[in-house]
């Protein structure tokens, strides 16, 4: 190599280590020592090995980059302002600011270059292994012309402790994904210090035993020669994913190195100041970028447009199904594929989980982007569809299996999401999206396209008993912002929820019941219906309350209009498969459908909690099920239509005579 050339890239690496001590101590928060130590690695994975175009950061065939300790963040907004994606030394100055472009830890859609969301630790690690899952299916089904690329990961020690890192990494190893790079920061330090407090694995050989391609890289953290052939060598490794353990040391070469202080927490004036004299840096010059190292990163734009417009070229030869291939990346189905929904007749019965397998079973080949499985319960959660299993062997397959695996699934799902390109389905039973809430809540933080079957929905499941029946899970999903929760009521509404789901942005998680319910008269032209969150499913101008139901309480509802009426009350009955629809709804639409003079009775086998803010009163259940025959479970817990007509007449009563009350004060 050029000695002029190696200086500057020395000093260039150094720069960004004083950009990394600079943006933690302007800000008073942050983690200087790993973006320190790491500086090295990311320059050669910026600089010299990456295929990427800053002036177009989102162009489908670049090479993806997870920087999965996400509390290194500073190492990235370094890089993607130094490299050109649009990040200022204003943006790095303002550096975890409220409003700022460099948050504390990277957020997709943020900023661009930001390939997902990490800091959540192994989040980061397992959705890259659902970005390599969407690029093998993309190269199989649509050819390496047009995607043909890597995904590079940092890992660190959290990581690689969180449970989530052993699904995903024994995955990627089973499905032998060879264009993964994950390199281990391997600095032997917590916040709370030493790792060796609490770990004491032989990381290497776990990887070796999950079926990867390892080499153990050593003292190598500032060689930049050594790193960028490691990487090199794991680029061609294509029968399996490749782990380089690199010893670094945090926070490198300040006073503070190998220590937990320089984890977790700004350095300090005098130790950023000592070290930047060590680095040949001005000591007493915040965020520092000389002219020549600034014009060396910038090399990255020309660069990386000569092998974009290479790759534009191809795409416009591309000998494939170009219309496929652009529904795929943009997330949605081909055009008029709603015509292949299947609809049911009233009075048949069908499981909604059911259901959802005949609408994927359907729409399959309409649906380019499509990739179904589940965490073992493929069929069980109605996501085993007649498709060609993707395999080490057939990477165009669209169904995938990915064991008992639900949070490494759910991430998976991620990275498949924000690679695009891939519309993913994943199923497992509804009591077990509690292992998959942490990647849940990253796609609905990140609006990624994802799609969730969630099955066997109530203690309607029966025997398995009340550690596999749902209660709180109703409630708690509902909580959580930008994630779309659907409870349907028979087949018709599963497959409008469906279609929701694809046509809409950002995750859906699809509430299915294990048990056959009887499709209702209506809901088979009720997609507005669905879409708008609730509607009428029984109207009576005259009623005197509105029952409310979702799932397959919606039936008790129905069946109760006639119980009531023999009693002298009237009553309409709402099928309400989304909250978070509706709340969407205008207040004329809302007022349409559960206007505001009528009480509200909600009917739900779930948790009472949120209905206060939509009904008057509750069939509900705020205790656990139990082991039986499910129909049983739902009489002994009050799931009948004679309870629901027996509530509403409570509740009737109970209003007029508080409406007395208040009248006689008066």
């Amino acid at each position: 190599m050029d000695a002029d050339v190696s200086e500057l890239e020395e000093r260039a690496i150094n720069v960004v280590r004083g950009l990394a001590m600079d943006g933690p101590q302007r800000a008073g928060s942050g983690h200087p020592g790993t973006a320190m130590a790491l500086a090295p690695l990311a320059h050669v994975l910026f600089h010299r090995v990456m295929k990427h175009d800053p002036s177009l950061p989102d162009w489908h065939d670049r090479d993806r980059f997870v920087l999965s300790p996400g509390h290194a963040s500073i190492l990235l907004y370094s890089y993607l302002y130094l490299t050109g994606y649009g990040q200022t030394i204003d943006d790095l100055k303002a550096f975890r600011q409220l409003d700022s472009r460099t948050p504390g830890h990277p957020e997709r859609l943020h900023a661009p270059g930001i390939d997902t969301t990490t800091g959540p630790l192994g989040q980061g690690m397992a959705s890259a292994i659902g970005m390599a899952i969407a690029e093998e299916h993309l190269r199989a089904t649509f050819g390496a012309e047009v995607c043909d690329h890597h995904t590079f990961i940092i890992c660190s020690d959290g990581d690689l402790q969180e449970g989530i890192s052993h699904e995903a990494s024994s995955l990627a190893g089973h499905l032998a994904l060879g264009r993964i790079v994950m390199i281990w920061d391997d600095n032997h330090i917590s916040i709370d210090g030493p790792t060796e407090l609490s770990w004491s694995d032989n990381t290497p050989d776990r990887f070796r035993a999950y079926g990867w391609h390892v080499e153990e890289l050593g003292e190598a953290a500032n060689d930049l020669d050594t790193l960028e052939a490691a990487i090199r060598r794991g680029m061609e490794v294509t029968d399996k994913p490749t782990f380089l353990a690199l010893r670094t040391h945090i926070g490198y070469p300040s006073s503070l190195q190998d220590s937990e202080k320089a984890h977790g927490e700004p350095l300090g004036a005098d130790v950023v100041r000592d070290a930047k004299s060590v680095l040949g840096l001005p000591p007493d010059e915040d965020f520092w970028v000389p002219e020549d190292v600034l014009a060396l990163y910038r090399e990255s734009i020309p660069r990386g447009q000569a092998i974009r417009h290479e790759w534009e070229q191809r795409l416009a030869n591309m000998k494939g199904d170009r219309e496929a291939y652009d529904a795929a990346q943009e997330g949605r189905p081909l055009t008029e594929w709603v015509k292949s929904l299947p609809t049911w007749e009233a009075g048949d019965k069908i499981a909604t989980r059911k259901a959802g397998a005949a609408v994927l079973d359907a729409v399959k080949d309409l649906v380019p982007g499509l990739l179904v499985g589940g965490a073992d319960l493929t069929g069980n959660t109605g996501v085993k569809v007649k498709l060609q299993v993707f395999n080490p062997d057939d990477r165009s397959g669209k169904q995938i299996y990915y064991g008992v695996r639900e949070h490494g699934m759910a991430a998976a799902m991620n990275g498949m999401a924000a690679h695009g390109g891939i519309l993913p389905v994943g199923g497992t039973f509804f009591v077990f999206s509690d292992y998959c809430r942490g990647s849940i809540r990253i796609a609905a933080l990140s609006k990624l396209k994802v799609v969730y079957s969630f099955t066997h929905d109530s203690i309607g499941l029966g025997p398995d008993g009340p550690t596999h029946q749902p209660v709180e899970h109703l409630a708690s999903l509902r909580a959580m912002p930008h994630l779309r929760v659907i409870r349907p009521a028979d087949g018709n509404e599963t497959a409008h929820a469906y279609r929701v789901a694809f046509e809409a942005e950002g995750p859906t998680a699809l509430v299915l019941s294990r048990q056959e319910l009887p499709v209702l008269e209506g809901t088979e032209a009720a997609y507005d219906g669905v879409a708008r969150g609730a509607y009428v499913l029984r109207e009576d101008e005259e009623a005197d309350l509105t029952l409310i139901g979702t799932g397959s309480e919606v039936r008790l509802c129905v069946e109760a209009v006639p119980l009531l009426a023999a009693r002298d009350i009237r009553a309409r009955v709402v099928s309400m498969p989304c909250w978070d629809l509706f709340e969407e709804a205008t207040d004329d639409e809302k007022e349409e459908v559960l206007p505001s003079d009528l009480p509200a009775l909600a009917v739900e086998a779930a948790a009472s909690f949120g209905w206060d803010h939509w009904a008057e009163g509750t069939v509900t259940m705020d205790r656990f099920g139990a082991s039986g025959p499910g129909e049983e479970i739902m009489v002994a817990r009050g799931f009948t239509s004679e309870r629901v007509a027996d509530e509403a007449v409570n509740l009737i009563t109970s209003l007029q005579e508080a409406f007395g009350d208040d009248e006689g004060d008066d």
